[in-house]
């Protein structure tokens, strides 16, 4: 079956870095839009960028100018790139991918912890 694996996360101070990875593998046949959400504690999931086949991006305001997406289509891999992080970052990250099989499914990884503090 096709599963998304997520690494990267952990803890770090405000003000600094990580990188997300999400890897998808099993029967793919196609991958179309990628993405990235977050749960805060005690709070709603929240989309915070998504990025097309072609490389498109869109981003959440309160993480523009600090998050970047991007994937490498030939790894069927999507990147988080976290600079300038700030305590409310922290939440439990989720790759998300449409991605086609048998059929045309929406996938979700496990999710990875960010936390942010001092």
């Amino acid at each position: 079956q096709v599963q998304l694996v997520e690494s990267g996360g952990g803890l770090v101070q405000p003000g600094g870095s990580l990188r997300l990875s999400c890897a998808a593998s099993g029967p793919i046949l196609w991958i179309n839009n990628m993405g990235w959400y977050r749960q805060p504690p005690g709070k709603q999931r929240e989309l915070v960028a998504t990025i097309t086949a072609t490389h498109n991006t869109n981003y959440a305001n309160s993480v523009t100018g600090r998050f970047t997406i991007s994937r490498d289509n030939a790894k069927n891999t999507v990147y988080l790139q976290m600079n300038s992080l700030k305590p409310e970052d922290t939440a439990v990250y989720y790759c998300h991918a449409l991605i086609g099989t048998t059929g045309q499914n929406d996938y979700w990884g496990q999710g990875t912890q960010v936390t942010v503090s001092s």
